[in-house]
């Protein structure tokens, strides 16, 4: 008989996992920290890819809701320079190979799949301990608890679930984000909302860059990249947004002010993120009753498959177990002899913001383009493998 899945994370990976044990009839408790699907907003665009991201949502039942979210044309892309010299402009080939959705429409899609009281919201994990015999109780910062069987961390960056398996610890990649949001830009930030184009811009540089996406409704989202030490983030006095725009904004000097704008003009307070990540082949030997998934098993910085490969992950764990529906541990195995091969491909072969920002800038990201690699970086996936600096 199957047991009861204790899911720990509301991200995509724990979600899609719920869903998809749902689908096999097998029930499942996903355990969040945040107190309702609103309580932060939930990062920008992802495109989810035909190989992997729209895999799990097939195996979801969810594809005709998902076609429902996909923002057209914004697969489009363009790169230009300082200057704001356009050097590729890539139209949207209408393929839907990776067709672009808002990160938070597409959670909740998810979440308004599952049966009410599947998704136990304000339930922050204070410890996880092994009991044996692949038992393991969960204590909530309330004080409350619950013992499993079937435990799986799908708690992200700084999971509390990864050190029963592993004592490996994210590492920062050397590289922040800083984010900010331009609305209604077609009416309010015209000028920038003509740069940006119809789907993503980049103007990259060596330890340094600009990516903004146009999203729903004419709204513009930028992240600044820096190649800077976490310290250097600490300086940003958040109780003064004007300085700290500013501050960011000297990083700039010299570029056209159409691309400056895109940070001088944001309407939100500057978040900054600082980056971080697991070795790309990070593995841990097989543990009775508890798994990863997601950026709990393989973080990385931004390279647009984190969160597919979350998804992936999800439905690939629960198709496991509905396929040893009396045998966990075979299960589990199964699950993480696919899983650890993946998850080293992927972060080997799809190139990170320290390649994209690299002395190369911009033409190592227009060689891959050119010679079929992944786009890297067309997606900051903000939410999954970051932490506000401070």
């Amino acid at each position: 008989m199957t047991p009861h899945v204790t899911i720990i994370g509301a991200g995509l990976g724990g979600l899609t996992l719920a869903r998809v044990l749902h689908v096999h009839g097998i029930p499942s408790t996903v355990y969040e920290a945040e107190p309702s699907p609103t309580a932060r907003a939930q990062g920008g665009l992802l495109d989810i890819r035909d190989y992997n991201g729209q895999l799990a949502v097939r195996d979801a039942g969810l594809m005709t809701e998902f076609r429902a979210l996909i923002l057209a044309g914004r697969q489009a892309l363009r790169l230009m320079d300082r200057g704001g010299n356009v050097l590729l402009d890539l139209a949207d080939d209408g393929t839907g190979g990776k067709p672009e959705v808002l990160r938070g429409e597409l959670r909740q899609m998810l979440i308004d799949s599952l049966p009410a009281g599947t998704v136990r919201w304000g339930r922050k994990v204070r410890t996880v301990a092994a009991l044996g015999a692949g038992r393991h109780e969960v204590t909530f910062a309330d004080g409350t608890t619950v013992v499993t069987t079937l435990l799986v961390g799908a708690d992200g960056a700084w999971s509390r679930v990864r050190p029963l398996l592993s004592d490996a610890v994210p590492s920062y990649t050397g590289i922040s984000t800083v984010e900010t949001h331009l609305y209604d830009g077609d009416t309010r930030h015209p000028g920038s909302a003509k740069t940006v184009g119809g789907g993503t811009l980049m103007v990259l540089e060596r330890g340094r860059g600009i990516l903004a996406h146009r999203e729903r409704d004419g709204n513009l989202h930028t992240w600044v990249m820096l190649a800077r030490p976490q310290g250097w983030f600490a300086g940003l006095d958040a109780a003064d947004p004007a300085s700290a725009t500013a501050r960011i904004a000297r990083e700039f000097d010299g570029w056209a002010p159409e691309l400056t704008a895109l940070i001088t003009g944001g309407e939100t307070a500057l978040v900054p993120r600082a980056l971080h990540a697991l070795p790309h082949d990070h593995r841990w030997e097989r543990t009775p009753g508890v798994t990863l998934v997601g950026d709990a098993a393989h973080l990385t910085g931004p390279n647009g498959e984190g969160a597919n490969l979350a998804m992936y992950d999800g439905a690939e764990l629960a198709k496991a177990i509905a396929a040893h529906p009396a045998d966990t541990e075979a299960a589990l195995a199964a699950y993480e002899e696919a899983l650890f091969p993946r998850s080293a491909a992927s972060g080997a072969e799809n190139p990170d913001l320290n390649d994209v920002l690299s002395d190369e800038a911009p033409h190592y990201l227009i060689r891959q383009i050119a010679t079929g690699g992944t786009e890297a970086g067309t997606t900051t996936e903000t939410g999954t493998g970051t932490t506000a600096a401070s």
